[in-house]
């Protein structure tokens, strides 16, 4: 079953070009792994929260994305931009609603 998995993205105001920067390179890679159907960004302009759509073909798709993204330390990388925790979110797609 598809996903829908959000993720909030607190980063400090003023780093956030930078942020933006590396999120444009890491996101190459987010959308050609196995699984993964789509990926929007969203910028909260006045606060410099980023809100991450992705839509994956299932939940152990994105996991497998998610194990593979600790283990190449990217959440190390962006840790210098953040203003906060990030927040993840998984929805199950009800297409018979």
């Amino acid at each position: 079953m598809s996903v829908m998995v959000t993720l909030e993205i607190p980063v400090v105001k003023e780093k956030i070009e930078g942020f933006l920067d590396v999120l444009r390179e890491a996101l190459k890679e987010t959308r050609v792994y196995d699984g993964c159907q789509k990926v929007e960004t969203f910028v909260e302009e006045e606060t410099g929260s980023v809100l991450l759509v992705e839509l994956w073909e299932t939940a152990q798709h994105q996991q497998a994305y998610l194990n593979w993204r600790m283990e190449s330390g990217l959440v190390e990388v962006l840790g210098e931009f953040l203003n906060g925790e990030l927040r993840p979110r998984t929805f199950s797609i009800r297409d018979d609603v």
